[in-house]
């Protein structure tokens, strides 16, 4: 009675508001308040229609376009360090570096550098290539060639490709890209007359080489006349050449030395190797018409240790000597291959990457022609005679020694089998 007076005084308090009907839960059974008379009415309730959103209403669905990179980004804004308490501490990154940071993952979309600071420039470089943006196939050759635009011999001055051709071969565009070098090393790397490299050597971008090495190439007297062409028809191309290797090209003859003689500015030249047919003929006439002399001992200008990669770039050579290395790694499948041929004992091809060697037999027997200009207080001094006679003595020395072990071994062994051994040899 208590409970139904205060429901029913609660009812009329309130009768002035619509609050819809009432229900009581009553010994797990749900009952529903009549407001009129107040009593309950065990009925089931019925849901009243209940709409979220007007008819008019309208939804569009916005999906999330950023890429994990964008998302990554936010995070970047920040520095990261921890306090002496060991409590984590963040800082915010100045502007400049932010903006560095968008710019370097963008860097192929920069349309000219030209006249701008290079101290910046230099830091752009240096973040852009953190993010290898220069091993890129396509947009890699596009914005390493705005910098070399604009920079010139600062993205690189000296590069050292010897005994990298697969380098050559497959960032051949790159390469290209590079202007006011200096100093070239193509040792070792076999490109022979028709290459697109050896072309490119004769253009204006790389006249400014002083330094050039094409030790074993594969070189002979077309591909020299070729190379000088320019300088002796048009005063252009490799004029301010100082330094030339052309060892260990069989190929090249006492015509293609011919063609040598108009780099006037030649300091130094090395020829070992080479098919030459009237050695004496050629020391003359490399002394007469550019004041060439023979060297007795060798010249450091050709120890292939002075010639490095230089430059902003240096670290973008290496980036893509590692890709191709890492292209080059024999798979699983290859190498149960390789151990399938070696235990049924067929021949296989040699996998590995082969090197040459700085000295070679044709250079042993033709001797050793490299000539420099006496004249000349700059240029590289031969060798100390007595420190090459020290050496040359030391060998004889060696090869001397070995040669009466041989003989003392072979005779050993001549003396150690009996008839009875050499039969038993025989039966195999």
């Amino acid at each position: 009675q208590n409970w139904s007076r205060g429901m029913s005084y609660c009812l009329h308090s309130e009768s002035h508001l619509d609050t819809g009907p009432i229900y009581v839960r009553e010994n797990g059974k749900l009952h529903a308040v009549n407001q009129g008379a107040g009593g309950t009415q065990n009925v089931t309730p019925k849901a009243r229609p209940f709409s979220l959103f007007s008819r008019s209403f309208s939804v569009e669905l916005c999906m999330n376009r950023e890429d994990d990179r964008a998302r990554r980004q936010r995070t970047d804004h920040f520095i990261f360090t921890y306090t002496k308490e060991g409590n984590l501490r963040y800082s915010a990154k100045s502007l400049f570096s932010l903006v560095l940071g968008y710019i370097s993952d963008n860097v192929d979309h920069i349309d000219s550098l030209i006249g701008f600071p290079e101290q910046i420039a230099e830091k752009l470089f240096s973040a852009a290539e953190a993010r290898q943006k220069f091993t890129e196939p396509v947009t890699g050759l596009r914005a390493l060639q705005k910098f070399t635009e604009a920079y010139g011999s600062l993205v690189l001055c000296s590069l050292c490709l010897r005994n990298r051709y697969l380098v050559i071969s497959e960032k051949l565009e790159e390469i290209k890209s590079f202007r006011e070098l200096t100093c070239l090393d193509l040792s070792c790397c076999k490109l022979g007359d028709e290459h697109e490299l050896l072309e490119h050597l004769t253009k204006e971008a790389l006249s400014s080489v002083k330094r050039l090495l094409l030790k074993d190439n594969s070189l002979s007297d077309a591909g020299l006349r070729r190379m000088t062409a320019p300088v002796r028809v048009l005063k252009k191309g490799l004029e301010n050449l100082l330094v030339l290797d052309l060892s260990c090209n069989p190929k090249i003859t006492d015509v293609g030395i011919g063609y040598l003689l108009s780099f006037k500015k030649l300091n130094c030249l090395d020829i070992s190797g080479t098919g030459l047919k009237d050695v004496d003929a050629v020391i003359k006439r490399l002394q007469m018409q550019i004041g060439l002399v023979h060297s007795k001992v060798p010249l450091k200008e050709f120890d292939h240790s002075n010639c490095k990669t230089e430059g902003w770039a240096e670290q973008t050579i290496l980036q893509w000597e590692q890709a191709v290395m890492e292209a080059m790694k024999p798979q699983d499948n290859m190498r149960s291959r390789v151990a399938t041929l070696h235990f049924y004992g067929k021949t296989h091809r040699i996998e590995e990457v082969v090197k040459c060697t700085l000295v070679e037999p044709e250079t042993k027997a033709s001797g050793n022609l490299q000539f420099y200009k006496e004249n000349l207080q700059n240029c590289h001094l031969p060798l100390k005679k007595e420190v090459a006679g020290s050496h040359e003595l030391k060998n004889n020395k060696k090869r001397a020694l070995a040669e009466q072990e041989t003989e003392r071994t072979s005779k050993q062994k001549h003396l150690c089998l009996t008839v009875e051994d050499w039969d038993l040899l025989n039966t195999y």
